[in-house]
Order: structure tokens, then C-alpha cells, then sequence
């Protein structure tokens, strides 16, 4: 006969992702709508040498992630980032880095379903319309909050189906691409002449931020399988895949359009190249893809924040209630879509680059830094005696990660930084309300 206490034990989440599952959404969060229109910016920029900025960035980009799957694989429970440092630097930073994070995925995903209504008025007009957005907003936030409230399994999969077709449209423009260049023999495209000095710094800093967004796939390391080995593989894999594919639409983009930095839809220019005003329209229906994608990794993963913070003691409880059928943090995931919901149909919130900029890199030098100690503080605290992956040169890794934060933070603008000083002090009032009470 169960006891009573295992009989009255709460519904839990369950371990539902696995590591190629994992890989999906860690590609999802990274690549949203902007790789639509980003290669004629990198192309302005740094005309023919976007290429090798595209890897430049990645190789940066590497480092950081490196010093994330260790940290990671020291962890088995849901938060990410707000788990790391919390876990290394206390309470404070944190709830600080917990807000940041939940807030940066908030704006980017209202900012992505405004875009979805915009691409798709290509082929119906009126979506941007009042009522027309309205019900189109209503349905893609309603979708994806039903989807992932029943069940983490269902809103892997369409995270898993929409990843596939996301990348089979980038794939489409890279391989037409591609074959044009070989036929054409332009396999290497003409140096540049006459760019701007400080090109390059902001080519840098915008690459760099083109590759992130994976730390929201750590959010939900609860849920994953194995996470200790998992999150390293999905993190690696998702970020050479990105990686291939920024550089493959790089090179198409630069070798076949005339002039790449002033082109306003450079992916469907390459493909109205081939294949007419057809290859346009299905660039336009793979843009739509890739943002529903970016919309269904981002509801799977970013609601386990605050459900995170509810567990650990820093946010009221009812955020951290779990369906007793479906095993999700429904509360969380409802409240999110609310949100989303509210931001999108309210305002555009794609130009707030500061709040994205500043507070990424915060987060991202926090957690590099967190990699030595962590390790200083293994066996205590709950930290496990070992990680599931350790970092050859880990603590010079966490260095060099560091600087390039730093180094990056220096051409952030923040004049206009009033939201993401809201957002610190919102954290900072949090702290002060919770941090006499046990989790």
C-alpha cells in the first residue's frame, strides 16, 4: 500500500528531450527571421569579407558556448543561466540574470510575431491589418501555448517538425545558390575595396548576436534526458550547424547578388535569380517557417524560468505548478503567451537592440566566469564532485570569453537604455522581497 506521503507527492516534470531533440531547439532559438535579411547588413558592412566575418563570429561565439557546456553539464534541474550563476555568485545575480534572460526572449518573440503577420501580408494583404492581426496574433500565441501546455513531447515535436523545415529552406537558397556559383564559376567572390574602417567592429558585434539565443534551450534542461552529456551535444551540434548555414547563405549572398548591402530581401533576391518570382515565394514561406520555429522553441523553453525561479524560492509559487496530466508548468507557459500576446499586438519591440545587447553579454560573461567557480566549488553547495563535460583550459577559456563580452560591450549604445535599467531594478526589488526566504 503507497505511503501517504508518495501518494500526495506533487506531479513533476518529466524527461522528455532528448540529445538530437535538444540540438533542435538550441538551433531554433539561435536562428530567428533575421538570417532573412542580416547577410546584406554584414555584406554593407564588409562587402566580400562577410565570409570570413560569418566565421570569425562563430570561432567567438565558440568559446562562449564551450565555457556554457561545462557549466551546463554540472546541472540536472530547470533555469539555465539564472541556475549557473546563481549558483556560483548568489542570489542577487541570479534573479537579476533570471529577468534578463526571461525578458530578452519576451521582446524577441513579440518582435517575431509581428514579423510573421508582416511576411505573411506576401501572400494574403490585409494580415496587417486591425482585425485581421489581431485574430492571426491570437492564433499563433494561442497555438503554440495549447501545443506546449499539453505536454512537453508535443511541443518537442513541433519544435523538432519546424526546425526541419526551417533548415530545408535555408538549404534550398544555399544549394541553388550554390549550384549558380559553381556553373557560373564564382566560387570566390571579388575583394571588397573602399569599406569604412569601422566596419568591421560592428560586423563583429552583430554576428555575435546572431549566434546567441541558445542559452534559452538551457532553460528546460529539467526536461531533458540525459542533460549532463545532452546539453553538451546539443549545444556543439546546434552551433555548427548554425554556423554552416550563416556562412553557406553568406557566400551565396555576396557571390550572387550585384550589390548584397542594399539589398532589403537578399534570400529571396538569390532566389528570384534562379528560379523567378516562384523562388521568392518560397523563400517567403520558408521565412515564415523559421519564425514559427523560433516561436515554438522559445514557448517550450523560456516559461521554465519563472517556473525556475518558483523552485528555487524567488518568484511566488503559483509559477511553479505543474498539470497534474500533462506534467507542463502550465501557470508559467500561459502567463508567457499572455504576455507575448499583449507586447506583440501593443508595440514593435524589434529595434530595442539595447536590452538584447547589454544584457546578453552580461549573462554571457557571468556565466564564463562561473565555469572557475564552479569548479573551486565541486562536492558543496549541491554542485556535483564532477561534470559530465570539463573544458580542456577551461579557466583560460573563461578568460577569453570574458574579454570578448567586455570587448563587445564597449560598441553597445546605451543612451537609450531606460527598459534594460527597469528590468535591473524589477530584479533588484525581487531580490530584496525573497532573499531572506529558503527554497
Amino acid at each position: 500500500m503507497p505511503s501517504t506521503a508518495s501518494a500526495e507527492k506533487p506531479p513533476q516534470l518529466i524527461r522528455a528531450i532528448g540529445r538530437f531533440s535538444f540540438a533542435a531547439l538550441v538551433v531554433n532559438c539561435i536562428i530567428g527571421s533575421g538570417i532573412f535579411g542580416l547577410p546584406s547588413v554584414i555584406a554593407a558592412l564588409v562587402g566580400r569579407a562577410s565570409v570570413p566575418a560569418v566565421l570569425m563570429a562563430g570561432a567567438a561565439m565558440a568559446i562562449i558556448i564551450a565555457c556554457f557546456a561545462e557549466v551546463a553539464s554540472r546541472f540536472r534541474d530547470t533555469g539555465g543561466p539564472y541556475l549557473y550563476v546563481r549558483s556560483a555568485f548568489g542570489r542577487l545575480l541570479g534573479i537579476e540574470v533570471a529577468w534578463l534572460v526571461w525578458f530578452v526572449r519576451l521582446t524577441a518573440c513579440a518582435a517575431n510575431v509581428n514579423l510573421f503577420a508582416i511576411y505573411l501580408a506576401e501572400f494574403w494583404r490585409p494580415a496587417t491589418r486591425p482585425i485581421p492581426r489581431f485574430v492571426i496574433l491570437t492564433a499563433l500565441v494561442g497555438v503554440l501555448a495549447l501545443t506546449n501546455f499539453r505536454g512537453v513531447r508535443i511541443g518537442t515535436r513541433v519544435n523538432n517538425v519546424f526546425t526541419a523545415a526551417k533548415l530545408s529552406a535555408l538549404a534550398f537558397v544555399c544549394l541553388i545558390g550554390s549550384y549558380f556559383l559553381i556553373s557560373t564559376h564564382r566560387l570566390v567572390p571579388a575583394a571588397a575595396a573602399g569599406l569604412p574602417p569601422h566596419g568591421w567592429p560592428e560586423a563583429m558585434v552583430l554576428l555575435i548576436f546572431a549566434y546567441g539565443g541558445f542559452e534559452a534551450a538551457l532553460i528546460s534542461t529539467g526536461e531533458v534526458r540525459d542533460p549532463r552529456r545532452d546539453t553538451v551535444f546539443g549545444l556543439f551540434a546546434g552551433l555548427i550547424t548554425c554556423t554552416i548555414i550563416y556562412a553557406l547563405v553568406q557566400w551565396v549572398v555576396v557571390g550572387m547578388l550585384r550589390d548584397p548591402g542594399h539589398s532589403s530581401r537578399p534570400l529571396a533576391d538569390v532566389a528570384g535569380i534562379v528560379l523567378g518570382r516562384a523562388g521568392a515565394s518560397l523563400v517567403a514561406v520558408g521565412a515564415l517557417a523559421s519564425i514559427y520555429g523560433y516561436l515554438s522553441g522559445n514557448m517550450l523553453a523560456t516559461p521554465r524560468m519563472t517556473f525556475a525561479l518558483s523552485e528555487g524560492g524567488d518568484f511566488p509559487h503559483l509559477f511553479g505548478a505543474v498539470h497534474s496530466r500533462f506534467h507542463t508548468p502550465y501557470v508559467s507557459i500561459f502567463i508567457f503567451a499572455l504576455l507575448v500576446w499583449i507586447f506583440a499586438f501593443f508595440g514593435s519591440f524589434a529595434g530595442n537592440a539595447t536590452l538584447s545587447a547589454g544584457a546578453r553579454l552580461f549573462y554571457y560573461a557571468l556565466v564564463c566566469a562561473a565555469l572557475p567557480v564552479l569548479r573551486r566549488k565541486e562536492g558543496s553547495n549541491g554542485i556535483p564532485a564532477d561534470a559530465g563535460f570539463r573544458l580542456p583550459a577551461g579557466t583560460l577559456f573563461a578568460a577569453l570569453g570574458v574579454v570578448i563580452c567586455l570587448a563587445i560591450l564597449t560598441r553597445v549604445d546605451f543612451s537609450n537604455s531606460l527598459l534594460l535599467v527597469s528590468v535591473i531594478v524589477l530584479g533588484y526589488v525581487n531580490w530584496l522581497v525573497v532573499r531572506k526566504r529558503t527554497a
